[in-house]
């Protein structure tokens, strides 16, 4: 038991494990990141015995007519792709191991749906565009210190995601190259997200699980208001979803502070063992808002408890200098 009530150690044998499954999982990351960069594939165009380099969505691009320059390009290209997929698919293995021995020793504890959610915003290749706030960022803390908060500080059932409405232009590109809404990537996850009428920026399951999607207030030549998936009519084009099939983005006070300040990493595991990246805000910032919060006149006293004493949870890890 640690000084603090707040939270208790982890075991030995779960530190362990979270150790090594975090090098295989971060080496897959690495891995899958450089399979990025041979999708697709390339073939000799039989009649002009050009070669030809395919992408993923069918599109092609001659890169020349045969010569020892292409030949090399070709065998280059295809060496590394037959080295990438045996890595990826031999790393995969081990990740399928690791998520055994996690869910048997009780290394993680965060939502299934979280981990799912993460994961898919990672392989749409849109993790980059959003930050975990709120409660939820306390797994990430908690899992980066080795400790267990107190229940009733983590107790949740919504994740608040942080669009970064700065980068909206990348992400729209992004968006139309997968040709979805977010809500229907959501529906991915879980088939039964729908967006609730009374309140559309946020997306609930068939078991209440929320997800809100947030950005900082308006500032300069932002939008506004916005639906994530779409451009508005002065940033190039009006997206192809209906009012009633994606998600609206809510202005959310000093979220400008989570932006301007570095990321905060690491890798989290569900109660099933599986695992994802979680990318959060640094704790001290996260102290910092949560006693603002706290402090707010307008809020329920109940919420300003809660506030105060995840805010105390968070700062106890940092005097112990548990977390940086």
């Amino acid at each position: 038991m640690s000084g603090s009530s707040s939270y208790i150690p982890i075991s030995n044998d779960a530190a362990r494990q979270y150790i090594d499954a975090r090098q295989t999982f971060l080496a897959l990351r690495d891995a899958q990141r450089d399979s990025r960069q041979v999708r697709g594939g390339m073939y000799w165009h039989g009649r002009s015995d050009t070669l030809t380099r395919t992408s993923t969505l069918g599109a092609e691009k001659s890169l020349g007519k045969r010569s020892p320059e292409t030949e090399k390009i070709y065998t280059d290209f295809m060496a590394r792709k037959a080295d990438v997929t045996q890595r990826v698919d031999e790393l995969k293995l081990q990740i399928r191991r690791h998520e055994r021995v996690n869910k048997a020793l009780y290394v993680g504890r965060v939502d299934p749906t979280v981990v799912a959610l993460l994961t898919r915003l990672e392989s749409a290749e849109l993790a980059e565009y959003f930050h975990v706030v709120g409660t939820h960022a306390l797994y990430a803390y908690e899992t980066a210190a080795g400790v267990r908060f107190d229940a009733n500080v983590t107790a949740t059932r919504d994740i608040d995601l942080l669009w970064d409405v700065r980068k909206r232009m990348s992400f729209w590109t992004q968006m139309e190259r997968l040709d979805s809404s977010f809500l229907a990537l959501l529906k991915k996850v879980d088939s039964s997200f729908r967006i609730r009428q009374s309140q559309r920026y946020t997306a609930v399951n068939s078991e209440g699980f929320e997800v809100d999607i947030l950005r900082r207030m308006r500032e300069g030549d932002d939008p506004h208001p916005i639906k994530i998936s779409e451009r508005t009519k002065g940033e190039l084009v009006v997206g192809k979803s209906t009012d009633l099939e994606e998600l609206s983005v809510v202005q959310a006070a000093r979220a400008n502070v989570f932006l301007n300040t570095p990321s905060f990493e690491t890798m989290i595991v569900d109660r099933n063992g599986r695992m994802a990246m979680m990318r959060t805000i640094q704790p001290v910032v996260f102290v910092e808002f949560k006693r603002w919060m706290s402090g707010l006149a307008d809020r329920e006293p109940i919420k300003r408890q809660r506030d105060a004493a995840q805010a105390e949870a968070v700062q106890a890890l940092l005097d112990e200098e548990l977390l940086m």
